[in-house]
């Protein structure tokens, strides 16, 4: 069985934020096992990484806790469940976390700064044991038994510049940091002006996300000819990391966002807690056949469980 991890020492990253166009900046540090990811708000709210604190799912993945958010924490989440940090606080100056250059690989450099500790408790994997689905024929993620953690995507746009892309990746530390780390985000410009009216992309520029013309990108080249494909997936690393585990499961997803990748996260917490009620029964009925055994009259002449008349 893997053991947790946690990162050697404190490093930092600062930058703009994304949608809210402010100054934003992060520092993470060491946790001991069983912590999680664990986000502390400027005026010290804790806010654990988990899909019960995920309070908005469009555009970004916003968590929260007693009305403290933070934003954005799906690209630097990316990282950490690539590399397999289970454990860090992260403290956050501002309402999101950086930007970057709009992928995930400065966190992927900025957690190699920070080295890794393996911690003496062990990290069991999420064993996907049953087919679960969310959404419908427009859009739609599912997950599936296999044997390793494997994401195949169909991205399909009609967009001139995007069109068709399909990409399938078993996703691994080396995988995630060659082929999709650097899949950067992306937007439109026509639809700028009305989410900057909606509080989002106000800090979003050709250095922090692919902007897409009405027949060109706007940027000077993409990094991948299928970067917006990969983009995808790398959101969904993120989001999948809310579980908290490592998955071991095939998932395929078509034309979804962060609100149907929340989705399949509670989608799979509630299949595995169904799975753990089932696996209780059997469980609670052999402790009430020895518990009806032990107290059983004991004595010569006597079988177990039979009254003397």
């Amino acid at each position: 069985m893997d053991l947790q991890q946690t990162i050697r020492k404190p490093v930092s990253l600062s930058g703009i934020g994304l949608h809210s166009g402010e100054p934003a900046s992060i520092t993470l540090s060491p946790a001991t096992a069983d912590t999680g990811v664990l986000f502390r708000a400027p005026d010290g709210t804790l806010i654990p990484a988990n899909a019960e604190h995920v309070v908005d799912s469009r555009s970004a993945t916003t968590i929260g806790a007693y009305g403290v958010r933070v934003r954005t924490v799906e690209h630097l989440m990316a990282a950490l469940g690539a590399l397999g940090i289970d454990n860090v606080v992260i403290d956050v100056t501002g309402p999101e976390v950086p930007a970057a250059d709009g992928s995930a690989k400065p966190f992927v450099e900025l957690l190699r700064t920070a080295g890794r500790v393996t911690l003496p408790t062990p990290r069991p994997a999420l064993l996907i044991r049953e087919l679960i689905r969310v959404g419908d024929a427009d859009r739609s993620l599912e997950i599936m038994p296999a044997d390793s953690f494997r994401i195949s995507y169909t991205l399909d746009n009609t967009h001139p510049v995007i069109g068709l892309q399909v990409g399938s990746f078993a996703v691994t530390e080396q995988t995630f940091s060659d082929e999709l780390a650097a899949a950067r985000t992306y937007g439109f410009l026509k639809d700028v002006p009305l989410m900057r009216q909606n509080g989002l992309a106000r800090g979003g520029s050709l250095d922090n996300a692919v902007v897409v013309g009405k027949r060109i990108v706007l940027n000077d080249s993409l990094r991948f000819p299928d970067e917006f494909v990969r983009h995808k997936i790398l959101d969904l690393v993120g989001d999948l990391h809310l579980l908290g585990r490592p998955v071991v499961g095939h998932v395929i997803g078509k034309n979804a966002g962060h609100a149907l990748n929340y989705q399949l996260v509670v989608a799979i917490q509630k299949a595995c807690a169904a799975e753990r009620r089932r696996a209780a029964v059997p469980r609670q009925a052999a402790r009430e056949r020895d518990t009806v055994a032990e107290r059983a009259p004991r004595g010569e002449g006597f079988l177990p469980g039979i009254a003397a008349g």
